[in-house]
């Protein structure tokens, strides 16, 4: 039998090993990964390239439907193309999904809408715990809960965080957990507008560590307590680490998402940089050493997967101010890029990319076998790296509407030559050159209809 496609004499690279094999593709499918000779009706010759599976973002936020001024899923998704992204799981705060007629909404509005495949999230509603297990059922990818209330999104505590995070065992869900203390975040806020404070600053004092690390506290001990699978989103330090592994010692079952921006992004950036900044979690590495133990704990697995927090705003609606500008940075771009950089480099292996930011979160929201290997009847989501190439980060080649990134100027290198997706080239030398083929993944609790 002929093949659609062949990849011939690259170097496959797994999240345990690397060997040099052909891949064989047939409607969509990996169908042989072999040493063999085959024939095929499309051969591309690889020799000096390595073989990625399609690279698997899980924490994405795409503004799409709603006000798609930020970013929408034509162009985020061109842009996660283009980085050799593959699948991603998307939910945004300002149309968010709360009961399963949101969740079947917004699957038809973005019918057509994708170059990626695409599993959506839910948010969890202090009014809505109920509808929680009938949106598992159709589909959500996980449940995202706020510690403290943020992007319009009510915060959970108490007897309400609990109440959700038994409802979500219950019916064997997954949690994603945005960890900051409601009482101490806004106390903070209020203490420094009383004093009239608008300086870059506020972000480090409102914000806090300690805010953080008393909330990741919490949902670790809930999550040991009633048995939630929980992910502790954007961990920003060694110390939030730390806790999240203190707990899985105890039998909780935590999965720790770390995001480029606590590797390569100093605290004091927010003081010259303002609110091109403004994230939260803030940037918490004060020195080289903080950097340094953060890839430790990578490479190590206590940090299990990598995503994005992709979350852009235009340098226009960024200038309105720290207070009033959006928080969040544009990652999709460059997340694949920095962390190639990172194993050229020797900083991390190049298997580690592989396992932190395609097998791990594939695995952790049940997207495998399909997605995050390089095996046969896995969709042949592929990417492919050139080991030798490098280049210097740019904003005009931003292909998010953000078009700016916090790594201008930045030369990284291994460079993504090209992207399919399910066996069609969806990219090449870092731009889309396909429609919108990306389809939708349901979550694992998904019942057919």
């Amino acid at each position: 039998m002929t093949a659609d496609l062949a990849i011939k004499g690259a170097t496959l690279v797994s999240g345990t090993q690397r060997s040099r094999r052909h891949v064989y593709v047939t409607d969509g499918r990996i169908t042989a990964v072999t040493d063999a000779d085959l024939p095929a009706d499309r051969v591309v010759d690889a020799t000096g390239l390595f073989l990625l599976p399609g690279l698997v973002d899980t924490h994405v936020h795409l503004m799409d439907p709603g006000d798609v001024s930020r970013e929408d899923f034509p162009t985020g998704t061109a842009a996660a193309a283009a980085a050799g992204v593959t699948t991603i799981v998307e939910h945004t705060h300002s149309h968010p999904v709360r009961v399963a007629e949101d969740l079947t909404a917004k699957r038809e509005h973005l019918e057509g809408r994708s170059d990626v495949d695409f599993g959506l999230a839910a948010h969890v509603w202090p009014d809505h715990i109920p509808d929680l297990q009938a949106l598992w059922e159709s589909g959500a990818a996980f449940f995202k809960i706020f510690t403290c209330t943020t992007h319009g999104v009510p915060g959970l505590v108490g007897e309400e965080l609990r109440s959700a995070m038994e409802a979500i065992a219950s019916f064997g869900g997954v949690a994603l957990v945005h960890c900051e203390d409601e009482e101490a975040t806004a106390r903070a806020e209020s203490v420094l507008r009383a004093r009239g404070r608008d300086d870059n600053g506020i972000l480090i004092d409102w914000r806090g560590r300690d805010a953080e690390l008393t909330a990741v506290t919490e949902v670790c001990r809930l999550a040991a307590t009633v048995g939630t699978t929980t992910t502790i989103a954007h961990v920003s330090s060694p110390e939030v680490a730390r806790i999240i592994e203190d707990w899985r010692g105890k039998g909780a079952d935590l999965a720790a998402e770390a995001c480029p921006q606590y590797f390569a992004l100093r605290e004091e950036e927010v003081l010259t940089e303002g609110a091109l900044r403004k994230f939260t979690p803030p940037a918490r590495a004060r020195g080289d050493e903080d950097e340094a133990e953060m890839w430790r704990l990578l490479s190590s697995g206590v940090l299990s997967h990598v995503s994005t927090d992709h979350a852009p705003s235009t340098r226009e609606q960024k200038a309105a101010g720290i207070w009033d500008a959006p928080f969040g940075l544009p990652g999709i771009d460059t997340t694949a890029p920095f962390l190639v950089d990172a194993a050229m480099r020797g900083v991390i292996a190049l298997e580690d990319v592989v396992r932190v930011y395609s097998e791990s979160p594939a695995r952790r929201y049940g997207l495998i076998p399909r997605k995050g290997r390089l095996e046969v009847g896995a969709d042949a989501d592929l990417a492919l790296v050139d080991p030798e190439s490098s280049w210097q980060v740019d904003h005009s080649e931003i292909i998010s509407k953000a078009g700016w990134t916090p790594f201008h100027g930045r030369r990284f290198r291994g460079r993504i030559q090209r992207t399919y997706l399910r066996g069609e080239l969806v990219a090449e030398e870092r731009r889309p050159v396909r429609g919108h083929s990306g389809r939708f993944l349901p979550g694992a609790g998904h019942l057919p209809i």
